[in-house]
């Protein structure tokens, strides 16, 4: 089992991190920074409400995903302009998992704002939460996080660094950087996972009489981008793009179930360029693969301009995953899928390794940090979620505003957090060392018994990457057991 900590530096401060489990639940400390942000708002903030009317809706009387798409973009992209004072456009929108349902006569209210900016791109963030007018009852429907570039005359351009002011602020830049990480080696983790991790491929053991061959899922739609589908620079929006995914992608799942699936998840619509007025879109759908109660469906976005064009550019793909609920929104079983061979195949076992990665992410990759595991099973699938894990839970941990000084003895400060039912230290010595030399003390957790008794001996088990290493500890016994305590720990020097 791996378990966290993590190192930080800071002005000559070398600080030490490490969380435990406390025996009682502690009661939260009062946060000393709510004095200086009561009434504040994050400039970049930007709120939008729909009522939603039947216009709006699928066959069941629901808020249809493609239209909520529409909306959640347009809000980010106010606030990601707000922010860099021009013209910006859609790069990317992270993995959003649906939790709520929306009916006709609720209200819809959306926030973004921008978590992080970074050289020409930046994170925004998006809450999306119902409400009935009615009964003042509130649920949240889904967050996502989208990326954003802006452009200014056909140029990228150079944004200002924003300035967190609020504890939820602090975190979510922190964390930005990290999650960033994930986004840029996504497509190398699936490439890995299938070369070097064995996926389950069960089909073989299926029955081939409840199986639906795949092709007959198979959509093929076209769009013809017109101006009120354009953004005030004549590219399609992100949105537009996504609501019209998303519907291939329902009547290819329905074309499997022979019913209206619901969809629940979506991972990760990646724009690879732009389309603008007068482009065709050619949008492409099939379900890859069935799992006992979910099924995944890939979607491909083609553009050309003219129709005597030959070449197709790839604009946008993504993969939904749909669930068919019975009358108790319970999911029902599915049928098998028969993929064609060769790229149905390789589609298949994609689908399956998208299937691990989503499940390790959601596990690890909590968006509460309660729900965060204390320590996990490791696996090479998933180093890259436990890296991210490992480093966000202690940015997440710095970032928070009522750590508590418990006591200080020979310039050696210990602060405590006690939070629900973790009780964290924090300590903090100033050392008259150069920071270079401080740092490669601490990023080297061999060299720590050199400078901390508890430490006996430290024994590098595996080296993940240049900056995550995973360390067998061993330290001396405590009180009257005479067993010394042995550990493994994720160490990343990030």
């Amino acid at each position: 089992m791996i378990q966290n900590v993590g190192i930080h530096l800071r002005r000559g401060f070398a600080s030490v991190f490490s969380s435990r489990q406390s025996r009682k639940s502690a009661s939260r400390a009062e946060d000393s920074a709510m004095a200086d942000t009561e009434g504040y708002r994050n400039p970049t903030e930007v709120q939008m409400s729909q009522l939603v009317l039947p216009c709006h809706t699928n066959q069941r009387g629901e808020l249809s995903v493609g239209q909520l798409l529409k909306w959640i973009d347009t809000t980010a992209c106010l606030s990601a302009e707000r922010h860099a004072g021009c013209p910006c456009v859609t790069a990317s929108m992270d993995d959003i998992y649906f939790e709520h349902t929306i009916s006709v006569g609720q209200v819809v209210n959306i926030k973004a704002k921008v978590n992080r900016a970074f050289n020409s791109s930046m994170e925004v963030g998006i809450q999306v939460v119902s409400e009935d007018l009615c009964s003042e009852k509130q649920w949240s429907v889904c967050k996502a996080l989208a990326t954003f570039v802006a452009h200014r005359e056909l140029s990228k351009v150079k944004l200002k660094q924003t300035t967190p002011r609020t504890e939820e602020e602090k975190t979510e830049h922190s964390v930005a950087a990290e999650r960033r990480r994930l986004r840029l080696v996504y497509a190398d983790t699936i490439k890995d996972l299938l070369a070097n991790c064995a996926i389950q491929d069960d089909l073989e053991s299926r029955d081939c009489n409840y199986m639906v061959p795949a092709e007959k899922t198979r959509v093929e739609s076209v769009e013809l981008v017109l101006p009120p589908h354009a953004n005030h620079q004549g590219n399609t929006f992100g949105g537009q793009i996504m609501a019209w995914m998303e519907n291939v992608a329902t009547i290819a799942a329905s074309r499997l179930c022979r019913t209206h699936p619901t969809l629940k998840a979506i991972e990760m619509f990646h724009f690879r360029g732009p389309s603008q007025v007068g482009d065709r879109l050619v949008l492409k759908a099939i379900v890859n693969n069935t799992f006992k109660n979910s099924m995944e469906v890939g979607v491909c976005v083609e553009a050309y301009r003219q129709e005597a064009e030959t070449q197709r550019r790839h604009i946008n793909s993504a993969f939904m995953t749909f669930v068919v609920l019975d009358a108790n929104d319970q999911p029902q079983m599915l049928p098998w899928i028969r993929p064609q061979p060769g790229d149905g195949e390789r589609r298949y076992r994609e689908a399956s390794a998208r299937k691990k990665i989503r499940l390790d992410r959601k596990y690890i990759v909590s968006c509460k940090q309660a729900e965060m595991p204390l320590s996990v099973p490791w696996d090479p699938s998933n180093q890259v979620y436990l890296s991210y894990n490992n480093v966000s839970s202690l940015k997440m941990l710095v970032a928070k505003d009522n750590w508590v000084l418990s006591s200080e003895i020979n310039q050696v400060r210990l602060y405590i957090l006690e939070d629900d039912k973790y009780l964290s230290f924090h300590m903090e010595m100033l050392v008259h060392v150069d920071t270079t030399q401080a740092f490669l003390l601490l990023s080297d957790l061999r060299r720590r018994p050199e400078w901390d008794k508890h430490y006996r001996s430290v024994e590098l088990v595996h080296q993940v990457d240049e900056d995550d290493a995973i360390y067998h500890v061993i330290s001396p016994a405590l009180g009257g057991d005479a067993k010394p305590q042995d550990f493994v720990i994720l160490a990343s020097r990030r």
